[in-house]
């Protein structure tokens, strides 16, 4: 797995996915496995929900923008359960459409994904990529 210095600090996994989710714009979700390969590894998206179920900042970190890869939103959500998540997804904007977002419509695209991935590497110094998963490519 890549390591992501920042400020000749070596963060943790989950504060590398915490700074990732704080990127997805407004009004968009992300997919575990994007927000994992923004992370360094596209394989750990099951790491993602659980750092994000631990996350301890939900004001700072806008965890309810993560959804799975068809657009569902996560049944143990911290907050509440699914129907908190959609609640506040909605409030921003989103439709749901037999329980889950359209994410052809609502999914961040391969222009948010590079600028997301762009600006992480702006906060950091980044130690090469171990060949894992490509930061330049949008996954599922």
């Amino acid at each position: 797995m890549c390591a992501i210095i920042y400020r000749m600090k070596v963060f943790s996994l989950a504060e590398r996915i915490y700074a990732a989710v704080r990127l997805i714009p407004r009004g968009k979700v992300a997919s575990y496995s994007q927000i994992a390969a923004l992370a360094g590894n596209c394989n750990l998206r099951r790491y993602v929900g659980n750092a994000l179920h631990k996350n301890p900042s939900n004001s700072f970190t806008p965890c309810h923008r993560v959804v799975n890869a068809k657009g569902y939103c996560s049944g143990s959500f911290a907050f509440g359960g699914s129907l908190a998540q959609q609640k506040k997804l909605e409030a921003e904007g989103l439709v749901f459409t037999d329980g889950h977002v359209d994410m052809k419509k609502y999914a961040i695209t391969q222009d948010d994904f590079e600028l997301m991935r762009l600006e992480l590497e702006k906060q950091a110094d980044k130690i090469p990529q171990d060949g894992k998963c490509g930061h330049n490519r949008l996954p599922l």
